[in-house]
C-alpha cells in the first residue's frame, strides 16, 4: 500500500505536483495516467525516494519513507528504459541486484519461464534486442515477490505472446494482494488489467476512482475514450483557472493525439 498526502513538488518557481492525495491500494492494479508533463514520473520518483517533495508525505505500508531508502527493498520497479550496464548479462544483473537488496530468499522465476528467457539471461545486455531487454527488465522487477510493484510502460516493445505473459503476471500479483501501479500509453492493455485509475493533469489529481466508475460516468466503453474526455474537461478547467482563451485552435484533435 502506498499513500501520498498533500504532496507538492516545485522546481524553482514551477510546481510540477500540487497537493496530490492518492492511495494506491493493496490487491489492486492502479493505472496512473495523464498527458506528457502531467507529473506522473515526478510522482513515481517521489515514491521511490529519487526526488524529495517540497511539501507533503509519502507512506509505504503505513510508514513514512525513510531517508536511507531501505523501504525500497519492498518495491519491484520496472523502468521505462532498461539502461543496464551493457557488458553485464542478465544473470550478473540479477546477482548484483540480489546483493544490493541483501536478498537471500528464493527468487520468483515464473516470468522467466513464461517469457522463455533462460538462454538470453547468459548473454551481455548490449547484444540483446530491444524486446528481449524489456523482457529481462520485467523479469528483474518480478524477481523478488515484492509487496509493491511499479511498472513504467511495461508492454512497450513486447511481442503479443510476451505481453500476454506479463499481463498474466500482473493479475497474479493482484490476486496475491500486492499493490501494482502501472503507467502506459497503451490504454487498451491497461483496460484489461486495471481496477483503479488515477488521472493527473498539470500536476493535480483530476480523477481518482475505479475503472468501472470512470467508464460509467463518461458513458464510454473504452479507457481511451474516457481518458480523452477527462483530458478535454481538465484542459477546459485549466483555461478557466488561468484565464486563457477557451477558443484555441482545434484542442480536441491535440488531446486525442496525446493519448493515441
Amino acid at each position: 500500500m502506498i499513500r501520498v498526502r498533500g504532496l507538492t513538488k516545485r522546481f524553482g518557481a514551477r510546481a510540477v505536483l500540487e497537493e496530490v492525495d492518492v492511495h494506491f491500494r493493496s490487491g489492486a492494479v492502479t493505472a496512473l495516467l495523464g498527458p506528457n508533463g502531467a507529473g506522473k514520473t515526478t510522482l513515481l520518483k517521489c515514491v521511490l525516494g529519487l526526488v524529495r517533495p517540497s511539501e507533503g508525505d509519502v507512506l509505504v505500508e503505513g510508514e513514512p519513507i525513510d531517508p536511507d531508502g531501505s523501504y525500497r527493498h519492498g518495491i519491484g520497479y520496472m523502468p521505462q528504459l532498461p539502461n543496464f550496464p551493457p557488458h553485464m548479462t542478465g544473470l550478473e544483473l540479477a546477482r548484483m541486484l540480489d546483493d544490493l537488496r541483501d536478498f537471500r530468499g528464493r527468487p520468483d522465476e515464473e516470468l522467466i519461464e513464461a517469457l522463455d528467457l533462460r538462454a538470453e539471461l547468459g548473454e551481455p545486455f548490449r547484444t540483446l534486442s530491444g524486446g528481449t531487454r524489456q523482457k529481462v527488465n520485467a523479469a528483474l522487477a518480478f524477481r523478488y515477490r515484492a509487496p509493491i510493484l511499479i511498472l513504467d510502460e511495461p508492454t512497450a516493445g513486447l511481442d503479443p505472446v510476451a505481453s500476454l505473459a506479463l499481463k498474466a503476471g500482473v493479475r497474479a500479483c493482484r490476486t496475491e494482494g500486492r499493490t501494482v501501479v502501472v503507467t502506459s500509453h497503451n490504454l487498451g492493455d491497461l483496460q484489461t488489467i486495471a481496477d483503479h485509475v488515477v488521472f493527473l493533469h498539470e500536476g493535480r489529481v483530476r480523477y481518482d476512482g475505479s475503472l468501472g466508475d470512470l467508464l460509467a460516468t463518461t458513458r464510454r466503453s473504452t479507457l481511451q475514450e474516457a481518458i480523452a474526455d477527462l483530458m478535454r474537461g481538465s484542459d477546459a478547467t485549466s483555461r478557466r483557472e488561468t484565464g486563457r482563451d477557451t477558443n484555441e485552435a482545434d484542442p480536441e484533435r491535440r488531446h486525442l493525439e496525446v493519448v493515441r
